[in-house]
């Protein structure tokens, strides 16, 4: 699994890298250089243009002789039988977990160091892993080579398209030993066996708290730094992460990707899709350790801890006063500001509280909902 991160990562790697060497350095050292005469990139050794030229007509010399799968370095091939062999000789000194390849254990020491030697020359921004260098640097380039035949959408590099073809395909070629789940990419495996083993290798050196993603480690550093990069063009809003800024552009155009497959409803964002499964499945996943009590979502979970810790963190600043939950907080403030936003429309009087106007309706529609 691991070997297959660092074969795929080579790989992508392989496919932009490029090895310049300015006109003085090629005099003062007196080197020969051997060009590709297809892209015209250089190399200081004639292996590494041989190796290069693999790229542009997609030749894989070497073959594995029990799964047939072929390769266009050696190397990745050596790697490669690691999967089948599951030797992982490689082991961290800080955490105890092992690895096939030593790649793979320089890359997983990062998470713990947080060193990041990649640096982007044109804007500054630094990278744990060479790949994610080269990828973002195409936010620069703009250069998106590899196209998808079924959508037209475009990708920077060959792997970007392979895994992007499996959401028209379907493809989930990446199976969890433990429960059996599968997934497109092999980083979604990744991180899911994180559930089963516990494990939480990124920590905030801010508070010391600890996340099984990098993704969820960033998004909480933002409540450190209040910080929210990403902003919506539409409405101006801006949020922490690119991620939920995507969702939150849904709003605008009222686009809906995700449907049930079981009552046909549609929603914004696959988060939503799974909490709504669970009115047709009943499943309440997040269980209370105090009381016992079940939720099918795991913020009413943390609202309802509150009812045992008397917590409330929510305060306003004009009285004083403490709530629980950031919604009765906001509906407390319109005592203050005289605003009532819920409208009936039917005689248009105005309330406070949704809850306010959906009891104010019944005496419309002579609905009895309580007998």
């Amino acid at each position: 699994m691991e070997d297959e991160l660092c074969e795929r990562k080579i790989k992508c790697e392989a496919e932009s890298q490029v090895i310049d060497f300015p006109d003085d350095i090629q005099k003062e050292k007196g080197k020969t250089l051997y060009q590709c005469d297809i892209c015209k990139k250089s190399f200081s050794l004639k292996c590494n243009l041989t190796t290069h030229k693999r790229i542009h007509t997609g030749e894989k010399p070497y073959h594995c002789d029990i799964c047939d799968k072929s390769f266009c370095q050696k190397a990745h091939l050596i790697g490669h039988k690691h999967i089948h062999t599951k030797d992982k000789p490689y082991q961290c000194d800080i955490c105890g977990k092992s690895f096939p390849q030593s790649c793979n254990l320089t890359t997983h020491i990062r998470t713990h160091t947080g060193e990041k030697p990649y640096q982007c020359d044109i804007c500054g921004k630094s990278f744990a892993h060479k790949g994610s260098l080269v990828t973002h640097k195409h936010i620069h380039t703009k250069d998106k080579p590899y196209q998808c035949d079924i959508c037209d959408k475009s990708f920077p590099r060959s792997c970007d398209l392979t895994t992007h073809i499996r959401i028209h395909t379907g493809e989930k070629p990446y199976h969890c030993d433990i429960c059996g789940k599968s997934f497109s990419e092999d980083s979604n495996l990744t991180k899911h066996k994180r559930i089963h083993t516990g494990e939480k290798p990124y920590h905030c050196d801010i508070c010391g708290k600890s996340f099984s993603e990098s993704s969820s480690l960033s998004r909480h550093k933002h409540i450190h730094t209040g910080e929210r990069p990403y902003h919506c063009d539409v409405c101006g809003k801006s949020f922490p992460a690119t991620r939920i800024l995507n969702i939150h552009k849904r709003v605008h155009t009222g686009e809906k990707p995700y449907h049930c497959d079981i009552c046909g409803k549609s929603f914004p964002a696959p988060s939503v899709l799974t909490i709504h499964k669970r009115v047709h499945t009943g499943e309440k996943p997040y269980e209370c350790d105090i009381c016992g009590k079940s939720f099918s979502v795991k913020h009413h979970l943390m609202i309802h801890k509150r009812i045992h810790t008397a917590d409330k963190p929510y305060h306003c600043d004009v009285c004083g006063a403490f709530f629980s939950q950031n919604s009765r907080l906001t509906a407390h403030k319109y005592i203050h500001t005289g605003e009532k936003p819920f409208q009936c429309d039917a005689c248009s009087k105005s309330f406070f509280e949704s809850s306010e106007l959906s009891r104010h309706k019944r005496t419309h529609t002579r609905e009895k909902p309580y007998h």
